[in-house]
């Protein structure tokens, strides 16, 4: 009779965390439901935003990076009445090839979302975003910019975890 018990119990918490697990996964990527919502409503679905905007409530949109590395950024637009209206995938190649020499960063951020993985290059000569997408491939985009905040090159490049470890013998 204990081993039926301990079954039943095992069960019902196999089923308990499955339906807590599909519960997140609800929130990962927006959905249609997320339409005519306001942005309360979408970040309560969501989560909280990157970058959080500083007027919220007058935000024509809002970014949510997704998944490790951010390998998923979703924006959600938004009406003047503040109710969701559509919904994309930011970090996909189609977009990726728009970003050009010349480009500000604000004009990068409204194609494909503001990086969360970002280094400073040597002599104050700028910076580099990196966005890690998905792809079956093991690589990343990566954006170099002048410290006038300019595109000065964008191409994609081995992560660090991809490149071929240096072996020394000695």
């Amino acid at each position: 009779m204990m081993g039926i018990a301990m079954r039943l119990l095992r069960n019902i918490l196999v089923l308990v965390l499955m339906g807590l697990l599909v519960g997140a996964c609800r929130t990962y990527a927006p959905s249609d439901r997320l339409i005519g919502m306001s942005r309360e409503e979408v970040m309560t679905a969501m989560g909280t935003p990157y970058p959080l905007p500083t007027e919220l409530d007058q935000a024509p949109r809002l970014d949510f990076p997704r998944g490790p590395s951010g390998k998923h950024t979703y924006r959600v637009q938004f009406d003047a009445e503040g109710k969701a209206t559509s919904y994309q995938q930011l970090l996909k190649e189609e977009n990726f090839g728009q970003i050009k020499p010349g480009l500000d960063v604000n004009e990068v951020i409204e194609l494909i979302g503001m990086s969360r993985d970002s280094f400073g290059l040597a002599r104050q000569r700028g910076y580099v975003w990196n966005y890690r997408y998905f792809t079956p491939l093991c690589r990343w985009f990566q954006i170099e910019f002048t410290a006038e905040h300019k595109v000065r090159s964008s191409g994609y490049s081995l992560p660090p975890e991809c490149r071929p470890k240096v072996i020394s013998v000695r």
